[in-house]
């Protein structure tokens, strides 16, 4: 299909899709939207960048009523990261229509402000199910009027152990309603749970259509005890601008995050232990590049909107094929080339066997002694991160933030990278080179006619 005029729908959302810059329907919006406009159980596989989320965002909202003040829709994620992606993304889609709120209810922040934005209603919650099922119990969300529940990276909610949380939140839910179910895998498990929770469900399948990322893979065997050392020895060599290296347990990202710190790197651990302030400092770092190395368990980076990544390593080989190819499948978006590094012990060879046998083809090794040959050339972020302690809630927004720097602090606009507002702080990535004029000036000056705390993050 090639235009979204073909669809059947309304002339205000065609055109708000083009101030978009949408242009003609992915795959899996060409086959999910025509059976979720006409109130279908819709079961897809789908990966990440397939345009899923405007596959059910658009009929999301092309069937809302805004005029009824009650949820009509209910979007299930399984991070915080995931949650905030989508209703941003929802946000966007709903301009087609007036006055649609859309509201994000995750767990990791006080659930106090999230009891008072419910009670002037909403059309649309989109949330992690641990917080959802929260609000539910309190009988501060109602779901008696909802029409659409949708289930998103349905299998790594299951994964992340939500199986009985989400199975709550299903039966709270009116039997007489529309569920899709949008997962990248397909297990047992998520078949179970729509044959359970949906009728007759349209199933749609769409990863052969989506077009091979150009992924260069190499993969390195070490000696126990090394990986340290041949991570930094690759950040030496290839200076990346930004690197996610995946790890199998919390311990160890800590560990790997500070052995790379000790030789000068910038590196952040993100793993389920850390509090949601602290995930929220690491993934804003990361993303506007003033910290070059996230060292991450799979669980803590699934969901994360982070578009420019040349170089994916896996500290040890993934658990299984399955979680390697998601893992790999980081880099290289966008029509960038990526390169992909595995590194991996004697003991740990049969992980990369069964890869081989299961591709069909042999992996290419790359040359230890060479790679460990190299200097520790420690990679220096371009950019640093000032945290201001006001957010949306105090009315800040980014431009306030960014006339405070340039107005008053004379420092040149140029200079100012990214703006992350969240609810009672804020950040912002300034050029290395003037970080300690920009604070200093902050710290002297007012935003919003207010003085504000201000700190490196």
């Amino acid at each position: 299909m090639s235009s979204f005029n073909q669809l059947g729908l309304s002339q205000a959302m065609v055109s708000n899709l083009a101030q978009l810059g949408f242009q003609q329907p992915t795959p899996i919006q060409a086959r999910a939207l025509p059976a979720a406009i006409a109130g279908k159980d819709v079961i897809a596989m789908a990966q990440t960048g397939s345009g899923k989320t405007a596959a059910f965002g658009i009929g999301l909202i092309e069937k809302l009523r805004p005029r009824q003040f009650s949820v009509q829709g209910l979007v299930l994620c399984p991070t915080r990261e995931l949650a905030d992606q989508v209703a941003k993304a929802l946000r966007e889609l709903a301009r087609a229509k007036t006055n649609v709120k859309v509201l994000t209810l995750c767990g990791g922040v006080a659930i106090g402000p999230q009891i008072g934005s419910l009670s002037h209603g909403a059309h649309i919650v989109v949330g992690t199910p641990g917080r959802i099922q929260d609000h539910l119990r309190k009988g501060t969300l109602i779901l008696d009027k909802l029409q659409t529940l949708v289930l998103d990276e349905a299998d790594r909610m299951l994964d992340m152990g939500f199986q009985d949380t989400v199975e709550d939140i299903i039966s709270q839910a009116p039997s007489q309603r529309q569920t899709l179910m949008f997962s990248a895998t397909w297990p047992d498990a998520i078949r179970t749970l729509s044959e359970r929770y949906q009728s007759n469900p349209i199933d749609i399948r769409v990863e052969g259509h989506i077009e091979k990322p150009d992924i260069r893979e190499i993969f390195y065997e070490i000696a126990s005890g090394r990986q340290a050392d041949a991570l930094a020895a690759l950040l030496s060599d290839l200076q990346p601008t930004s690197c996610i290296a995946f790890c199998t347990t919390k311990q160890q990202c800590d560990e790997l995050a500070a052995a790379l710190g000790d030789r000068g790197f910038s590196a952040l651990p993100l793993h389920g232990d850390l509090e949601q302030r602290d995930r929220d400092s690491v993934l804003v770092r990361f993303g506007n590049q003033s910290c070059s190395v996230l060292v991450a368990t799979d669980v803590a980076a699934r969901g994360l909107d982070i578009k420019a990544l040349p170089l994916v390593v896996n500290v040890e080989p993934a658990r299984d094929p399955e979680v390697h190819t998601h893992r790999v499948g980081r880099t290289g978006r966008a029509g960038e080339a990526g390169l992909a590094v595995t590194l991996s012990t004697p003991s740990q060879g049969h992980k990369i066997s069964r890869l081989e046998s299961l591709r069909d083809e042999e992996v290419r090794w790359g040359d230890t002694e060479k790679l460990l040959a190299n200097p520790d050339r420690p990679l220096v972020p371009t950019m640093r991160t000032l945290c201001i302690s006001g957010g949306r809630k105090d009315k800040v927004r980014p431009g306030d933030v960014l006339g405070a720097l340039t107005g008053e602090a004379g420092i040149p606009g140029k200079a100012v990278g990214k703006i992350d507002l969240f609810d009672f702080q804020c950040f912002v990535a300034v050029d290395r080179s003037v970080a300690g004029e920009a604070l200093k000036r902050l710290e002297n000056g007012r935003i919003k006619g207010r003085k504000m705390r201000v700190r490196y993050a």
